[in-house]
């Protein structure tokens, strides 16, 4: 018997990784069709039916490029081929959303990915962001001068609409996706979109990552997601203390108690801020550093100033020794 290749050993290891310790049910796979999300469908498929799961496939047509559809389709019947009980394609439309193409195209996607999960009853959505995903995202939050946050890169598991989002390969390199489907004569689709230029994204990865990796090393696509996978648990231990920090801060009569607030450290009350920002319903795609500072400063640099506007038409105001929601208009 043949020894397994390493990347495919690799990624099927991942995979078991993630999918233990799930409740029972079926998963399903996003898969564009490139090669990190072919690599990781070949081998959920492999693995979920040895661990007592079905697997499913769904990839999404933005419909952004000519031949989409057609491509999109012979993903899925890829898919039925080597084993996915089934394999959807939904179709999603991008125009119109809020955000940048990127942005846009990101939200349309998790939204489809959603819907087919629900009706499915998947317990788990798993998708193929690799190491190098991870450094591009460190490199571009850096870049946009983001906090802890956004240093911490994409989880390994998040919440979407109320069905864990996984991603299995973030301790795996794309050359090891690459690798696998050569080893699997899998054909990946170059998504152009990848090398386009007009993209942020796609000039990080072209000309920014290599530039570093010439200058620093190779260690350096390892380095970057290592820090968000440090960043992330210290954001989540700080989490931890602004949840208990909030539930102190929070006033008889409603609001938060500025004197409270006052006591706390800088990177816990921002966080306390942050979220109770978000309770009052400030849109949290358009909360930024520069809302949160105008709260802090009702409770550091307090000298009888007007009221900070949040998004989302909320607005704060200090009276009597607490930060207050008033009415807009």
């Amino acid at each position: 018997m043949a020894a397994l290749a390493p990347p495919v050993a690799a990624i099927r290891v991942a995979v078991r990784r993630a999918l233990t310790g799930l409740p029972s049910g079926g998963v399903l796979v996003a898969c564009s069709g490139g090669a990190d999300s072919l690599a990781l469908a070949a081998a959920t498929v492999f693995v979920a039916p040895r661990l007592g799961r079905t697997a499913t496939l769904v990839t999404v047509d933005h419909g952004l490029q000519d031949g989409s559809a057609a491509r999109a389709e012979a993903v899925a019947a890829w898919g039925r081929e080597i084993g996915f009980a089934s394999a959807t394609v939904v179709r999603v439309e991008v125009a119109g959303r809020p955000g940048g193409p990127e942005a846009a195209a990101r939200d349309a996607r998790y939204q489809a990915l959603t819907e087919v999960a629900r009706q499915q009853n998947a317990v788990a959505v798993l998708t193929g962001h690799t190491r190098d995903d991870q450094a591009e995202t460190v490199l571009l939050a850096l870049a946009r001068g983001a906090g802890p946050r956004g240093l911490a890169g994409m989880p390994a598991r998040r919440d979407l609409g109320g069905v864990p989002l996984l991603r299995p390969l973030l301790e795996v390199g794309r050359e090891q996706t690459r690798a696998a489907c050569a080893v699997l004569g899998l054909s990946p689709w170059q998504d152009p979109h990848n090398t386009d230029p007009s993209y942020v994204r796609s000039r990080v990865r072209a000309d920014l990552l290599p530039a570093l990796v010439r200058a620093l090393g190779p260690g350096v696509v390892d380095n970057l997601a290592r820090t968000a996978r440090l960043v992330a648990a210290d954001n989540a231990a700080l989490d931890d203390l602004a949840g208990t920090a909030l539930a102190v801060a929070r006033h008889p009569d409603g609001g938060l108690s500025a004197p409270a607030l006052l006591a706390l450290t800088p990177a816990v009350r921002g966080r306390v801020l942050h979220a109770w920002a978000r309770e009052l319903g400030a849109q949290p795609g358009a909360l930024s550093h520069r809302h949160v500072t105008a709260l802090d400063a009702l409770v550091t640099d307090w000298h009888g100033q007007g009221p900070a506007d949040l998004p989302g038409g909320v607005r704060v105001l200090r009276r009597d020794g607490r930060l207050t929601p008033v009415a807009v208009g």
